[in-house]
């Protein structure tokens, strides 16, 4: 087979909302394969979806690839923050290049329009969370421009229904793990990070304010450097956009994204999903590139 044709392998831990709208999306990637799907419960919507896509299943967790090292040249970890702790020395024992969905910020933090190139080679590529995907890039836009950054504070918005229980269980970490990406690509003194997992019905999409304490900026520069940041973002994530531009006031910049999904595997209002898991294919995609 030529190199033009040849795929990765991928194994996806974690069978949950993340998981599963991940193994949709890499079905479509020219440069990725789906060999094995694990979970714990073989009954879960996520194993039945795999099955139905003929993808390989197993319940054995992390034993499954421990069993069978070879069944994969990259490990997506959508589980947990604490899972992860564990699994990494593992995986890193079996020379396996991973891709980090939980907030555990054990690898190194990637966010693709920002570092990609730079981050491909570690063996442990950390994606944040979903609300550090979506801030994070709008953060180190208004850094590049202006340097002085005193405080950062972030709001995500999301569905409660896009939200299961792994996502749940790492709220702290959640917290404690974007505000510190936040902080490393904006070099803010300090920052804040809200979650909101909404009720409402119909769902609403995945909505996130950046706030940042400033004395001074310059309005026009600042724009203009989101608006390109925002423009490389949706080279992979289409549905990332702008709905509230820039607006200076009393020493207090805001910004606000909204990020609909493509609706692999929950509805668009899921746009939280598809910004972790359309940084992670980037990712993932190109590792792929370069090893092929």
């Amino acid at each position: 087979m030529s190199d033009e044709f040849k795929k990765l392998r991928i194994a996806i831990l974690g069978s949950g909302n993340i998981g599963t709208d991940l193994l949709v999306k890499s079905i479509r990637s020219p440069h990725l394969e789906c060999t094995l799907f694990i979970g714990r419960n073989m009954g879960s919507p996520g194993m039945h979806k795999a099955n139905e896509l003929g993808v390989r299943i197993s319940d054995q967790s992390i034993q499954a690839i421990q069993d069978d090292p070879d069944c994969c040249d990259i490990v997506f970890d959508a589980t947990s923050a604490m899972a992860h702790v564990k699994h990494w020395p593992i995986l890193k024992n079996l020379g396996k290049y991973v891709i980090d969905l939980t907030p555990s910020n054990v690898g190194e933090m990637c966010v693709p329009s920002i570092n990609l190139r730079e981050k491909s080679s570690a063996m442990n590529v950390n994606m944040i969370t979903c609300g550090g995907q979506g801030s994070v890039p709008i953060a180190h836009a208004i850094s590049e421009v202006h340097k002085d950054i005193e405080y950062i504070e972030v709001v995500s918005n999301i569905s409660s229904r896009s939200a299961g229980p792994a996502t749940r269980l790492n709220l702290d970490e959640y917290i404690g793990t974007t505000e510190a990406a936040i902080q490393k690509f904006s070099g803010a003194k300090q920052s804040k990070v809200i979650l909101t997992l909404n009720p409402a019905n119909p769902c609403v999409d995945m909505q996130t304010t950046v706030m940042v304490k400033m004395s001074s900026g310059n309005l026009d520069k600042i724009t203009k450097s989101i608006n390109d940041m925002v423009i490389r973002v949706q080279e992979y994530v289409p549905g990332y956009h702008l709905v509230v531009d820039p607006v200076f006031e009393n020493e207090r910049l805001v910004v606000m994204v909204k990020v609909r999904g493509l609706g692999d595997y929950l509805p668009r209002y899921a746009g939280n999903l598809d910004i972790i898991n359309c940084a992670a294919i980037a990712a993932a995609e190109h590792y792929a590139k370069t090893k092929l």
